[in-house]
């Protein structure tokens, strides 16, 4: 029995862990990567600041405990996009 979800792409559900060429961060829920970017659902966002906690500290807790999503959908422009990787494949501290 086959999905219907077939066209999505291998990543389709899993979370995942997108680094932009800005230097921001994201973890959602992956919908689909085509050529307009990178699809995610109940996403969140890390960016350098002060004060705030340390991308790794960030990407830890979020392995850890999960995503707080605070977008419910976002496309990241493929132009942007520097990797994308699963956040089950981090390193849990």
């Amino acid at each position: 029995m086959g999905t219907f979800h077939h066209d999505k792409g291998e990543l389709h559900g899993i979370t995942v862990v997108v680094h932009t060429t800005q230097g921001a961060t994201w973890i959602g829920r992956c919908d689909t990567i085509d050529a307009a970017g990178v699809h995610l659902l109940d996403a969140d966002r890390h960016e350098p600041a002060p004060g705030a906690p340390s991308r790794e500290a960030w990407l830890a807790q979020a392995a850890a405990y999960g995503v707080w999503p605070r977008h419910p959908h976002v496309l990241l422009p493929a132009a942007g996009v520097s990797n994308v990787e699963r956040l089950g494949t981090l390193r849990k501290v």
